[in-house]
């Protein structure tokens, strides 16, 4: 989002690049609410509260910035916001718009940035209310609700699968617990991973981070540590997991890089822990782990700031450049080939991209021109 490709005037979030204006306008909430509960008011008298209303409002939401990347940046910032408080209606008939692919097993969705999976405390809305809705409006009214599959983060984007049969999201979870799913993502990184393509097998373990904003992080658990200049071996921890995670550099400037990571197993916040802590380069827009010790805004260097438009104290707005670009399932139930799913990149993310100077490589430019793909490997 550093550099969203939005405007005062449009605003766009899903994969698919559809502005979506209407449903900004369905989220308020009408302003002759409060009359509806009160006494009957004149025309007049109703007008003035109208008024008085709008004038607050505007109040509350302070000057806006002159600076256009600032504004785009303010205005997902309010996106994501409206995004947990529209009706459940709405938030499917975005979804459905964002399908990459539908069959009679499946349906394939290129997941939002900012929208959360499950609820859990603070969450007014997620994918998994809408589920239902979004059924029925794929097979009218007596649908049975659509099932997850698997999760991606809140601030993560990308492919998401859904069944229409439960016994069949079993089967899909199965293939993921097992690791017969091809997972790509892409990333960009606050500087360059080196060598620029390797493999990160270091164990992860969730810990308490002592301070004065005591909170829990995911971190490596190495089997090995240096003493007195010797590699000793390290027992290793009861609860840490084991983490593989292959990544290979696409392209690369000056103090950053799009990096496509291909995870063997699925350990919780896995690539961002082995990005930030294990190859010393954090994903753009990480706020939890580009530090161990503190919970901050990412700093972010001179340069990198430069290029993106932003002061560092604009920084925190700056969302996570993770997507899920691709997967590919085995056959499945009726369909007798590997299927590959591929999501075309949210506007903020090409907008950083080009900002910062990093390139697609040319056969993914062209997929990004299209609307969705599907296919057999």
């Amino acid at each position: 989002m550093v550099a969203p490709s939005y405007s005062a005037r449009r605003l766009w979030v899903w994969g698919s690049g559809r502005r979506v204006g209407s449903l900004l306008s369905l989220v308020s909430k009408p302003f002759c609410a409060a009359a509806a509960t009160s006494r009957p008011l004149d025309a007049q008298q109703l007008a003035e509260r109208l008024r008085t209303q709008k004038q607050e409002q505007k109040n509350r939401k302070g000057p806006m910035p002159l600076n256009p990347v600032q504004r785009r940046v303010q205005e997902l910032v309010r996106f994501t916001q409206q995004l947990q408080r529209v009706h459940p209606n709405v938030l499917a008939k975005a979804l459905r718009r964002g399908i990459v692919h539908q069959d009679q097993d499946l349906v394939v969705i290129n997941k939002p940035y900012g929208l959360p999976v499950h609820g859990g405390p603070g969450v007014q809305l997620c994918i998994s209310d809408v589920l239902p809705v979004l059924a029925k409006m794929l097979r009218g009214h007596k649908a049975e609700p659509l099932h997850l599959c698997h999760r991606l983060d809140k601030e993560t984007t990308g492919v998401m699968v859904l069944a229409w049969e439960k016994a069949v999201a079993h089967q899909v979870q199965e293939l993921f617990r097992t690791r017969q799913v091809t997972k790509k993502y892409w990333a960009v990184t606050v500087r360059v991973p080196v060598p620029a393509a390797g493999v990160v097998d270091i164990p992860i373990v969730e810990k308490e981070v002592p301070g004065q904003q005591q909170h829990h992080k995911m971190t490596l658990s190495p089997n090995y540590r240096m003493d007195n200049g010797n590699m000793v071996r390290v027992r290793s921890g009861r609860k840490a997991h084991l983490a593989v995670t292959q990544y290979q550099v696409l392209s690369s400037a000056a103090a950053s890089a799009l990096v496509e990571l291909q995870p063997v197993t699925g350990i919780k916040h896995q690539l961002r822990v082995h990005l930030s802590f294990g190859l010393d380069c954090p994903i753009l827009g990480d706020h939890k782990y580009s530090d161990w010790s503190r919970l901050a805004p990412q700093k972010l260097p001179a340069g990198t700031l430069k290029k993106l438009g932003l002061p560092q104290a604009k920084a925190r707005h700056i969302p996570l450049h993770l997507h899920a670009r691709q997967l590919v399932l085995p056959a499945l139930g009726s369909r007798k080939e590997a299927l590959s799913l591929v999501c075309r990149l949210p506007r903020y993310f090409v907008r950083s991209l080009n900002r910062l100077g990093l390139e697609m490589p040319s056969q993914d430019r062209n997929q990004d021109d299209g609307a969705g793909h599907r296919g057999a490997q």
